[in-house]
């Protein structure tokens, strides 16, 4: 969809639309939609991205917490969204080997236990291989640097999916 087309939605479909371009999130979409009309993709990016560095930090940890485990429960459940099912079978942690996956889960719950949030990493930017060295190093991070480096990779997140709804700024 082009964004003359993203500017003339009404409010409901817009939040349907792109209520999870953060991860089950749709309050963040509610919340740009009063912001239009946006001049292209790299503006509602932008407009996304001002709502949530606008966030208090509790606002942001609650943003982390919607991220499922890489490789968790929601996956072998089949609750993942779509997005992040993709998202993550690309990555291939839907294919891990039980060595790989006794990893993942170990480091996982150490991530968890140690920042109060999973690990959110964008997983379209990555391998398995990838994931597991970036998550080993990141759970050694400081808090606050950690909550920061999270935010930065929902807003990668955030971008991919846009990018898969509406035509970018050079396209047009």
């Amino acid at each position: 969809m082009d964004i003359s087309a993203v500017n003339v939605l009404p409010y409901e479909d817009f939040v349907d639309i792109f209520g999870n371009v953060v991860e089950k999130c749709p309050l963040v979409s509610a919340a740009v939609w009063t912001r239009r009309p946006f001049v292209g993709l790299n503006d509602l990016v932008a407009a996304i991205n001002q709502f949530i560095d606008a966030l208090p930090e509790t606002g942001k940890e609650g943003i982390l917490r919607c991220h499922p485990d890489l490789a968790g429960r929601d996956l072998r459940r089949g609750a993942l969204t779509q997005e992040s099912r993709e998202e993550q079978a690309r990555a291939g942690v839907d294919a891990l080997s039980s060595e790989e996956a006794s990893r993942l889960a170990r480091l996982n719950e150490e991530y968890k236990r140690r920042f109060g949030f999973p690990f959110v990493v964008c997983a379209r930017a990555h391998d398995k291989a990838s994931i597991l060295r970036e998550l080993s190093e990141r759970c050694g991070n400081e808090r606050a640097a950690e909550r920061a480096r999270g935010i930065e990779e929902v807003k990668k997140i955030c971008r991919l999916r846009l990018q898969d709804l509406v035509l970018s700024d050079n396209k047009l």
